[in-house]
């Protein structure tokens, strides 16, 4: 009975790869003379805070991604505030969001381009990347009122995230 959870993970993870590879990328997300390196899924939550906006009215802002990333089915990072991205391998990179495409669905946070803005942790797979795209995305969207300032709130998501370098 232990094979099939292992299975289906790794059946999840063919898919996830053949979705990414198969997904039509929207004008503003294009890299263009960047070639794809790396797919990662991922899995987790945009955490925010309730704020008190600029007109005194409380709001809920987005505060950071908190994700575990997968690759074949198996855990090889993670992705946190900053926005960063962290390989198993230590490689890690940070980037600034240069362009935006709507979401499939109201709940989905929207699909990003990112560049690479500083690198950090040596010679692995993520020390050439110049570009992050988020796609794919699922849940993730918070809206409405809040109660009172300090208040955190995490809602799921999920998400493919492809790394491209230059080519």
């Amino acid at each position: 009975m232990r094979f099939i959870p292992t299975l289906s993970l790794l059946l999840l993870g063919a898919l996830i790869g053949s979705a990414a590879a198969e997904t039509t990328i929207p004008d503003a997300l294009v890299a263009a003379g960047e070639k794809a390196v790396l797919t990662l899924h991922a899995e987790g939550a945009q955490v925010y805070e309730c704020k008190t906006t600029a007109d005194g009215k409380l709001a809920w802002a987005f505060r950071e991604p908190i994700a575990s990333l997968f690759q074949d089915g198996k855990t090889v990072g993670r992705h946190y505030a900053g926005p960063s991205w962290e390989h198993q391998d230590g490689s890690i990179v940070g980037g600034r969001v240069l362009g935006t495409a709507i979401g499939a669905t109201d709940n989905d946070i929207p699909w990003l381009k990112l560049a690479v803005v500083s690198h950090r942790g040596g010679n692995g797979v993520l020390s050439d990347i110049t570009t992050v795209q988020r796609i794919n995305t699922s849940g993730g969207k918070l809206e409405g009122a809040c109660d009172s300032a300090g208040q955190y709130r995490s809602v799921a998501y999920s998400a493919d995230y492809v790394f491209l370098r230059k080519e």
